[in-house]
């Protein structure tokens, strides 16, 4: 299957789950852009990963050279001329899938090289964690193809990439390198080729390591918070098996096990 969201389940060197999920964007020829079956499979993979207790860390990577360099172009003229057939690609398909990775509580790498444009922005941008090659390149330049952001879409890459960044993608067509997105502090500072695989391994290694309900539990309060929704019950972990281990386990001066 040459355009698919794929998933790994890494094991240790006993063979034994880690906890980390590795879900690749796979479109070979097309520098994985994004068709819209991916962006339906996007959305049950995250929703799968959401609801799997024993994930504690997603790492997301683009198969091969590039992360994504956008959607499909070659889909638009069956759907991109008709506004209803226009809006569910949007707010079905595409946010869908975005809102799946937002929306899950596991903790998420993005793992960027080569190409992110347009669709790779909107998918790393949803993400915690954004650790980049220094070779990565940035941008939206959908203007050169005459439609703008949709709305949700806009709201998602200028709230993590700040207006005047998101106006530069959009208005003048602009790339940005890994460094200048590290500067705005979209991403962390850009890594070469060698040593990105070795970071994200020993990041999503120090996640897993950590207690998993105590992330998901702090994702949910950040999205409340974004929202300005009260944070429900943010004390309930109170009498929790994880909390009492972490608390015991510094008392005991120990490694705890979570």
């Amino acid at each position: 299957m040459n355009d698919q969201i794929a998933v790994h389940h890494r094991v240790d060197e006993q063979g034994q789950p880690t906890g980390i999920v590795e879900v690749a964007i796979t479109n070979s020829g097309k520098l994985n852009a994004m068709t819209r079956k991916m962006w339906r499979e996007l959305r049950s993979v995250f929703e799968a990963i959401h609801n799997n207790s024993a994930a504690r860390c997603v790492v997301i990577y683009g198969q091969g050279e590039s992360f994504c360099a956008g959607g499909d172009i070659s889909e638009y003229p069956a759907f991109r001329f008709d506004p209803i057939t226009l809006a569910a690609f949007h707010e079905d398909d595409v946010w869908g899938g975005l809102n799946a990775i937002l929306a899950c509580d596991v903790p998420v790498i993005a793992s960027i090289q080569g190409a992110c444009m347009g669709a790779g922005v909107e998918i790393a941008s949803c993400c915690d964690v954004r650790l980049a090659a220094e070779t990565a390149r940035f941008g939206a330049p959908i203007a050169k193809l005459g439609f703008p952001m949709a709305p949700k879409e806009l709201q998602l890459v200028a709230s993590a990439l700040g207006g005047h960044t998101a106006r530069r993608m959009l208005l003048e067509a602009a790339v940005f390198s890994a460094h200048e997105m590290a500067a705005i502090g979209w991403c962390a500072q850009p890594l070469s080729g060698q040593q990105l695989p070795l970071e994200v391994a020993r990041t999503s290694s120090r996640i897993a390591s950590l207690a998993p309900q105590a992330a998901r539990l702090n994702k949910q309060t950040m999205r409340s918070l974004a929202s300005g929704r009260p944070v429900p019950t943010p004390y309930a972990y109170a009498n929790s098996a994880e909390h009492r281990e972490g608390i015991g386990a510094f008392l005991e001066k120990r490694t705890p096990i979570f």
